[in-house]
């Protein structure tokens, strides 16, 4: 839906990424100006995006930023010493990460469900969204992959839900907090966590970490799911302000999953 700031130019570098590409779309729905560039274009994302009226620039040039642009969109793969970047910062242009742009321009104000964990973020968010669906809510929806009974990875709608995939993975080049911070959580699922991603976690404890600060920000009047039977999840969950409830198998969790 277009707004009093639909004459706004975006430029999206990085912006035939399944996220980025997405984000793109649902910026030119709502009537903004959306151009982007790309070293990797290539359909079908090329072709989503020309269907949609977006100009992409194949390539990797200081080039690139177009003239009277008024925020840039930089993706995750990009960092310092890239050109179309070190063009922005010389040019002392406005910039922004696309989880930060999610928040701002997608997530204020709605019921944000956000499926976080190392391992089933995708399952989880693809079974919350199709549950909200089948219920009629048709809920917005960002998930890392293209499930089957959606049929595309990222959908924006008018529900006040919003079922996203909450990364643990740092935000851009400037923002090395994790993804899931920017996500305002009504609703957090936590399906497990172990170590990974050794680029930018040195240990477990800093990972968890990571997910103790995301818990301290849902509301009071949210809730957070727990698989009750990984002990690290526990661990985060202890003292975070919202109520907390354990799915599982054993005995301490408050539901339980029998045969």
């Amino acid at each position: 839906m277009p707004t009093d700031q639909s004459h706004r130019h975006f430029h999206f570098i990085g912006i035939c990424g399944t996220a980025m590409g997405a984000v793109a779309a649902a910026m030119k729905d709502r009537g903004y100006t959306v151009t982007g560039s790309d070293q990797n274009v290539y359909p079908p994302m090329s072709d989503f995006l020309a269907d949609k009226g977006i100009s992409i620039i194949a390539g990797n040039s200081p080039d690139n930023i177009p003239e009277g642009v008024d925020l840039v969109v930089i993706g995750n793969a990009m960092s310092r010493g890239d050109v179309e970047l070190e063009e922005v910062l010389d040019r002392k242009l406005g910039y922004t990460s696309l989880p930060e742009l999610l928040k701002d321009e997608f997530l204020k104000g709605k019921r944000n469900i956000v499926a976080t964990g190392t391992h089933g973020k995708t399952t989880t968010s693809s079974m919350v969204a199709h549950i909200l669906k089948f219920n009629g809510h048709d809920p917005s929806h960002m998930i890392g992959g293209i499930p089957l009974d959606l049929g595309q990875g990222g959908k924006f709608t008018d529900s006040d839900f919003f079922v996203i995939e909450g990364d643990e993975y740092d935000t851009a080049f400037f923002d090395k907090r994790s993804k899931f911070i920017h996500y305002l959580p009504e609703v957090v699922i936590v399906n497990n966590i172990e170590f990974d991603h050794a680029d930018i976690f040195k240990d477990i404890d800093d990972i968890k970490l990571s997910f103790k600060r995301m818990l301290n920000i849902v509301p009071r009047n949210g809730v957070v799911f727990i698989n009750g039977d990984d002990l690290n999840a526990v661990e985060v969950a202890v003292g975070c302000p919202a109520p907390v409830v354990k799915v599982g198998l054993s005995s301490q969790c408050e539901h339980r999953l029998k045969d």
